[in-house]
């Protein structure tokens, strides 16, 4: 092993550690130039009696509040996990929103948070086995008006000949959309993101953050080489990136920690494994049973018109003890 696996905890964060990384890999994954970025606290406790939670990178660009985390194997609570840790990147802006004095009457005067200093914030989960069920190299989603949904999905509309009736409801949605009264629009300017570097890899679709994810790839393999890195060396980014993970500047700890997390993963896969096929074969004995009422209904129905046992029998499989039965 020439280095080690950016994916894992410990080494994603040594890396995005230094700002300079984590501004170049947020301007190549959207595609921007960040003048200024700030490194924020990742690990925060809400309130008295919450578990703490603690995210592996967030910082403050021009106008944003950004996460990043990384995400490991087939794990079923992400989509709930990561729109709280969303959420609470929008919260967590209360520790320095300033106040601002309102007016009650001529005499009286209040301090109140000054909510209008709330930026947007990004969530990008970086999803390392799992792609969701995707085939695209990510997935953004915001908030966005109901209509723009119920447009979508009226089968009706879209089955209409008259495209200006199509026209029509989409003029409804685009309405609505760039509605910014009172700064309506900050809800879209939100986003959760779930890339895949699986997909990524494989579609080797031209842009600027595809050699980040081939880089996390290579460095899975146990059996990575010095010259499989060779080309990133050019960069200085990616120098540094290397650097820091490399055999070189590894402790006899940090093989015991690669060990270990290897060990950890593969038990809490074969556990959540285990979990699906218990739930695919508790779906499959639910549906056999509702299969098994439905016979035992029309056999009934046919019972009720007189039709023989052989007749019900061949249209139901039942057998002629179940009939007699019913």
């Amino acid at each position: 092993m020439y280095l080690a696996p950016l994916n894992y905890d410990r080494y994603f964060k040594k890396v995005f550690r230094d700002t300079s990384i984590a501004k170049r890999f947020l301007e190549d994954f959207f595609d921007v130039t960040i003048q200024e970025i700030e490194a924020l606290p990742t690990h925060h406790k809400i309130t008295d009696s919450a578990t703490a939670v603690e995210f592996d990178f967030r910082c403050k660009i021009k106008g944003s509040f950004i996460i990043i985390d990384m995400q490991q194997w087939y794990k079923t609570d992400i989509v709930k996990r990561f729109y709280m840790y969303h959420s609470m990147n929008t919260v967590l802006q209360l520790e320095k929103i300033p106040d601002k004095t309102i007016d009650l009457d001529k005499k009286r005067k209040r301090d109140i948070k000054d909510y209008d200093k709330l930026v947007p914030v990004i969530t990008l989960i970086w999803m390392v086995d799992d792609t969701l069920g995707f085939t695209d190299d990510f997935v953004s989603y915001t908030v966005a008006p109901e209509v723009t949904i119920e447009f979508i999905r009226n089968k009706n509309l879209w089955r209409s000949e008259n495209i200006l009736e199509i026209l029509k409801e989409r003029e409804k949605c685009l309405k609505i959309l760039d509605n910014k009264t009172k700064k309506l629009n900050y809800l879209q300017q939100n986003r959760l993101i779930y890339t895949f570097q699986k997909n990524i890899v494989k579609n080797k679709k031209y842009s600027k953050y595809l050699p980040w994810f081939q880089l996390a790839e290579k460095t899975l393999d146990k059996l990575n080489r010095k010259t499989w890195f060779d080309a990133y060396l050019k960069d200085d980014i990616f120098a540094e990136i290397i650097r820091r993970i490399s055999k070189d500047n590894l402790k006899e700890k940090d093989y015991t920690y690669i060990q270990d997390y290897n060990l950890f993963w593969e038990q809490v896969k074969r556990f959540e494994e285990a979990l699906i096929d218990e739930g695919r074969e508790e779906g499959q004995r639910i549906q056999e049973e509702k299969q098994h009422q439905e016979k035992i209904e029309i056999a009934s129905k046919c019972k009720m018109k007189g039709m023989t046992f052989s007749v019900i029998t061949d249209l139901t499989g039942l057998s002629k003890e179940e009939i007699e039965n019913l």
